[in-house]
């Protein structure tokens, strides 16, 4: 049985804040966002069983993915510790994907409305970044395996560990508005922890490659492959004018593939993904 959740603390709070700023609905459409959705997309279909099927997609949002998967003929279960996300999602429900997906509250840590090995795959691609100690992630994986069929797949996503470097200092310039952010680089990258610049800022927990791996195998897990998300595209300042190019966004999208899985440029991506299985 789940062990019962920690009372928040002023992190929990803090990601409230932010996720009630309504930022993440239309965050996916942004360059940055699109990228990242292209690629998550094309790493699931690579991974998940092919429907019908049940996914479990825990710490949705406002329910994207579970849209996506409900249009390619999956049936969903979607859950996000957000009731603002929850919301967003049913009010986006039309037409079949209302008897497709089944959306509600839930803490990721703690899934007791849905039964053990009641799923073909999970979808945990958010949850991780906003876990702080390592026993609350190694709760969530454990949630997943165990809601997961035997051999069922489980896609957890984590951010890299070197994302507010890249991602938020040099390719966003952070520094011109929050000057301090140059001083808390060297905390990040030894912790792991982003701590939020402003009220309602994002804050996130941040891996390192191998720890992902190795967080997944302490929980249960079978991890089988590690990739970076994005590639380096990202940084890219006229990304937006490449991605609305067949040509460019095409060399974007081949280049992501050829380096995902180079362990040298693992943590070059400020998303990372790990594909496992539960026991068969």
């Amino acid at each position: 049985m789940p062990a019962s959740k920690p009372r928040p603390k002023a992190e929990d709070r803090w990601v409230a804040e932010h996720y009630r700023g309504g930022g993440e609905i239309d965050r996916l459409d942004r360059p940055r966002g699109r990228l990242e959705w292209e690629r998550t997309q094309e790493l699931a279909l690579r991974y998940l069983p092919p429907p019908p099927g049940v996914v479990a997609d825990i710490g949705g949002g406002p329910g994207r993915y579970a849209l996506w998967l409900a249009g390619l003929g999956y049936r969903v279960e979607h859950r996000d510790l957000m009731a603002e996300h929850v919301q967003q999602l049913t009010e986006a429900l039309e037409g079949e994907a209302q008897n497709q997906v089944v959306t509600a509250q839930a803490d990721a840590r703690d899934l007791a409305d849905l039964p053990d090995a009641s799923v073909d795959a999970v979808l945990l691609l958010g949850p991780l970044y906003h876990l702080r100690r390592r026993p609350d992630r190694l709760q969530a994986l454990a949630e997943a395996a165990r809601i997961a069929k035997p051999g069922g797949v489980v896609l957890a996503a984590a951010i890299s560990r070197w994302s507010a470097r890249l991602d938020a200092y040099i390719g966003q310039k952070l520094y011109e508005a929050f000057p301090e952010t140059a001083a808390s680089l060297p905390s990040i990258e030894r912790t792991g922890w982003i701590p939020r610049l402003m009220p309602g800022g994002f804050t996130a927990y941040a891996h390192r490659p191998r720890q992902l791996w190795a967080e997944v195998r302490s929980a249960g897990l079978i991890p089988e492959v590690l990739v970076g998300v994005e590639g380096v595209g990202y940084l890219l300042a006229d990304l937006e004018e490449r991605l609305e190019s067949p040509t460019h966004r095409q060399i974007l999208l081949d280049s992501a593939r050829a380096l995902e899985a180079v362990p040298e440029l693992l943590g070059v991506s400020p998303h990372l993904l790990v594909v496992a299985r539960t026991p068969a």
